[in-house]
């Protein structure tokens, strides 16, 4: 079997322009890939077989078997595969976990197969799942634009260390789209502030909480009931600053600093709060 991680991402910036005649929005967004991550294990079986860890994950609800479906139908290959899930990122926490794992199955059935496909044709395929999912073909900084199929990658970001601070908020049914769904005109921008971070990126990102941006942040404390408390008790532990991760629920904290993420870090756990620490 072969073992592929599937990391988290945080939107640095996330503007929305403007609202697609196709239905979907039009983004800009600076993303970032983390070390806080799944493992996917990928290997030959009769049929298509799926294993997690998680009893909550269910193959009917995530990208993961939309993916084999989909290269299955686009191949027209119907090879087995078992695909084992070691599911470490939160369902439903907007770390992009479902479709980091989406992507990852995407890469291994093609090697599994040998499909001979081009990281080309693996985006096409990839951006028919989701927004997120042809992202995370590439890791690492990047830039996406147009519905997410749009992919550029950038000069990687200074070291940094994350730490995540993930809420105990009841999970619901097709998050992100509610989460468009709360955004009206008055949210949308003109992409200038991830153009503003990208000058700033290059060669002149000293400092990690300048020029982040999410337009989700103010609909998700409107969102999601209690929220703010978390943000609170996030800052009590010593974070300098706070910001919601992609359509939320989950806060992040960047810091140069490991001593004092080491000590924020055990105060959320001191809490009873589910944190984790990361790196870029």
């Amino acid at each position: 079997m072969m073992t592929t991680t599937a990391p988290a991402k945080l939107n640095l910036t996330l503007e929305v322009l403007k609202k697609r005649t196709d239905g979907f929005h039009e983004i800009r967004s600076v993303v970032q890939t983390v070390s806080f991550n799944d493992k996917l294990k990928i290997g030959a079986a009769t049929k298509v077989e799926y294993k997690c860890n998680l009893p909550e994950w269910s193959a009917t609800k995530s990208l993961v078997a939309k993916a084999v479906s989909l290269l299955q139908n686009g191949t027209g290959c119907r090879q087995g595969a078992l695909i084992e899930i070691e599911k470490r990122i939160p369902i439903s926490s907007g770390l992009g976990g479902d479709s980091s794992d989406a992507a990852a199955a995407l890469r291994g059935l093609s090697l599994l197969w040998n499909l001979k496909l081009s990281l080309r044709d693996l985006i096409g395929y990839a951006t028919q799942l989701g927004s997120d999912v042809p992202l995370f073909l590439y890791g690492g900084t990047v830039l996406i634009e147009g519905k997410g199929e749009k992919i550029r990658p950038l000069r990687p970001m200074p070291h940094m260390t994350v730490i995540l601070l993930v809420p105990s908020i009841l999970k619901t049914e097709n998050k992100t789209q509610q989460m468009y769904a709360q955004l009206n005109v008055r949210n949308y921008t003109p992409g200038s502030i991830t153009e503003d971070f990208l000058n700033m990126l290059d060669g002149k990102a000293d400092k990690p909480g300048i020029g982040l941006f999410n337009v989700f942040e103010e609909p998700a404390f409107r969102y999601f009931a209690g929220l703010k408390d978390y943000k609170l008790k996030f800052l009590e532990a010593g974070a300098d600053s706070v910001h919601v991760a992609g359509s939320g629920p989950t806060l992040f904290s960047l810091t140069r600093d490991d001593v004092k993420a080491y000590d924020v870090h055990k105060k959320l756990l001191g809490m009873g709060l589910q944190a984790h620490l990361a790196d870029f």
